[in-house]
């Protein structure tokens, strides 16, 4: 037994170090593909999506951590797109936009966190009521930041995974399998080469939200390629758009969660993402347990009404009057409605005595 226990060790340890090289990491609209025998993970991503019924507009960012000098993140998208830095204002305006409100809901007798049974009032509880034409075209390339940026068109998976990997972009076979549906679509493709100016720095933190915009009468999220993922997955969406809007399914993830819906009148950055035109906007969160369920891409379709939502974080305190509690003035009250009843009774009961005995 004792010679197994090195052997499991190796072997545990072999397994681990597999997976932190594990050559593609997928994310919520693309895959993000590190340098060989190097890890990238993406701890978190937020997207803003603007649709006005005839062009769609991704704001993303992306929070990575891991040992990679240089990654590609691949997304398709369904028209010709033009490819910018996006404005970082963006996140923490609608952070506060969509920030739950504060309320307080009072009740009448008290528990086991108000007097007389203890001094600790303080309670937050939370409610809640993404020939032939050449295979492979490239329509542009730019530097943004850093960013080296590649817009393609392609009829061939192979041959765009050729391309990809003759231009610094080394593609996993699955992957190449994953983009066929949209080859097939004739979707075309924005890749993205991370690649700092800082050469010898690691790709670490939070990256410059990148800005992707084309043509489409439908709003749409892609999201095919998550299903590459081997760790659960979530989704956050800020959508804008004529009204609220919601998912045409779950693709294959937990029930999508609305935390927010409201027609707003954007200001600063998010003025400059609509044009400063009154917008209904709405926020929605999903989770994707087991990512390889992930069956299609998200198509987002108008609600039935606009009806306006909002989280609320309610705080629950015993009922009060001048800073007494109702519960105690009612009961001192009642009891004193009984002392002064007694009292009369008794006072009553004393002159009918007085009265029995002088006749």
């Amino acid at each position: 037994m004792k010679r197994r226990i090195p052997a499991l060790l190796l072997a545990l340890l072999t397994v681990l170090a597999g997976s932190l090289i594990s050559p593609a990491w997928a994310c919520g609209c693309g895959a993000m593909v590190p340098d060989e025998a190097s890890r990238i993970g993406v701890d978190r991503e937020a997207s803003v999506v603007r649709w006005d019924g005839r062009s769609e507009e991704i704001v993303m960012r992306f929070t990575v951590g891991g040992d990679a000098r240089r990654a590609a993140w691949i997304m398709p998208v369904p028209g010709r797109a033009t490819v910018g830095l996006g404005d970082a204002g963006l996140f923490p305006a609608l952070t506060e936009l969509t920030r739950p409100v504060h309320r307080t809901r009072t009740y009448f007798w008290p528990r086991d966190t108000d007097w007389p049974f203890a001094d600790d009032r303080d309670r937050l509880v939370g409610a809640a009521p993404p020939g032939a034409a050449p295979s492979v075209g490239v329509v542009g390339r730019e530097r943004l930041g850093d960013f080296d940026v590649a817009r393609l068109t392609a009829t061939d998976p192979d041959a765009l995974r050729t391309w990809l990997e003759s231009n610094g972009f080394k593609l996993p076979d699955r992957l190449a399998a994953e983009l066929k549906p949209y080859v097939d679509q004739k979707w075309e493709y924005v890749a993205v080469r991370l690649a700092p100016r800082d050469q010898g720095r690691p790709l670490s933190g939070e990256l410059d939200p990148l800005r992707i915009r084309f043509d489409s009468t439908r709003l749409v999220y892609p999201m095919r390629l998550s299903r590459l993922a081997r760790t659960p997955q979530s989704l956050g969406l800020f959508v804008l758009a004529g009204h609220r809007m919601e998912p045409a399914s779950a693709i294959g993830g937990a029930a999508p969660e609305v935390t927010f819906a409201g027609r707003i009148t954007p200001t600063g950055p998010l003025a400059a993402l609509t044009g400063g035109k009154p917008v209904f906007l709405t926020a929605i969160d999903q989770r994707f347990p087991d990512p390889s369920r992930i069956d299609g891409d998200h198509e987002l379709r108008a609600t039935a009404e606009d009806t306006p939502y909002q989280r609320a974080v309610y705080r629950y305190e015993v009922l009060t009057v001048g800073g007494v509690p109702v519960w105690l003035l009612t009961v001192a009250g009642a009891l004193l409605t009984v002392a002064a009843g007694t009292a009369l009774l008794i006072r009553h009961r004393h002159r009918h005595r007085r009265r029995a005995g002088s006749a």
